[in-house]
């Protein structure tokens, strides 16, 4: 009965989880945290501004964030399910940032049932981890950072746990305003695993761009995504975004990701849709001290996603 019960409880994290990512353990790191980032297609490492979120996706990134910045976030996911993140960075002298961070992800209660479909109660699942960051300024042009993280996964009485490792390169020119990136997310493995049975690292390798153009509010990124894996055509390792930027204060985004639109599409007699999924808008206000941001997105054709970023710096 423990061997069905393990099944059907994967069976449930592989539908929960990214269509495309169902081959590997702890997909909730992939979910975006940053609302920017999720605006702009859910994948974006170059992002060179006070915002917090980006300790979630580039550790090099945190160079920028004001000291003493607290940081919430808060994002609607599927029916029944629903995640949450915080993190706290602080200036380190002159040219050194850490941070701390943690993010929770529940699925909710779920039936229990035997081999012959009979009702035994209920159980709950949830997936979180914690992490440390130091990100630290190489050269005037040039910073680097590290995140090592713990990540653990409970389904009813079955748990696991997994040592991570995040590693991000920025390069970012202020006169040109050229940002590029490189990042390695999730290098490592379990620890413990459900029933020994070791599973795959959501590993995914990243390079990305951004570039104002000729001072105008429009900024532009390209990220190529899963530089590990070549399952799929290029097309798709691609993801697009755009900024509009009012001022210093306010942004509107855009995001295209091509893989996820492909994967989210559903059959409709002779017709295929996926629903939108794919694409993504936000929007944010960055004052002094606090900032907000919101995203809108779909991460399944049944349901839309909400993400709220709040920060202030303390």
């Amino acid at each position: 009965m423990k061997k069905t019960l393990l099944a059907t409880l994967l069976s449930i994290f592989s539908f929960c989880a990214f269509a495309q990512e169902s081959q590997t353990a702890y997909n909730f790191l992939r979910l975006p945290v940053s609302a920017h980032v999720a605006a702009l297609g859910g994948d974006n490492i170059t992002l060179v501004e006070d915002d917090a979120t980006l300790i979630f996706h580039n550790p090099a990134l945190i160079q920028n964030v004001s000291d003493r910045t607290m940081n919430l976030n808060f994002m609607t996911y599927m029916q029944g399910t629903m995640t949450a993140s915080a993190s706290f960075v602080r200036a380190w002298g002159q040219r050194a940032t850490w941070g701390v961070s943690g993010r929770y992800l529940n699925y909710g209660s779920m039936k229990e049932t035997n081999e012959q479909g009979e009702e035994l109660g209920h159980f709950r699942a949830h997936d979180f981890a914690l992490a440390g960051t130091l990100s630290y300024a190489l050269t005037e042009y040039i910073s680097g950072g590290i995140t090592a993280k713990l990540a653990a996964s409970y389904m009813g009485s079955y748990n696991s746990l997994a040592a991570l490792v995040d590693i991000g390169l920025n390069y970012y020119n202020e006169n040109g305003e050229w940002s590029i990136s490189a990042v390695a997310r999730n290098l490592g493995g379990q620890l413990d695993a459900f029933d020994d049975d070791f599973e795959r690292m959501p590993l995914d390798v990243q390079i990305g761009i951004s570039k104002r153009l000729f001072r105008s509010p429009l900024r532009l990124s390209i990220t190529m995504v899963k530089l590990n894996d070549w399952e799929n055509s290029i097309g798709r390792h691609f993801v697009f975004g755009a900024d509009l930027m009012l001022e210093h204060r306010f942004y509107l985004a855009l995001g295209y990701n091509p893989l996820r639109f492909h994967d989210m599409k559903i059959s409709n007699g002779e017709s295929e849709s996926s629903h939108l999924a794919g694409f993504s808008i936000g929007a944010g206000m960055q004052l002094e001290r606090l900032k907000l941001h919101i995203a809108y997105a779909k991460y399944h054709v049944s349901t839309s996603s909400l993400l709220i970023n709040l920060s202030y710096s303390l």
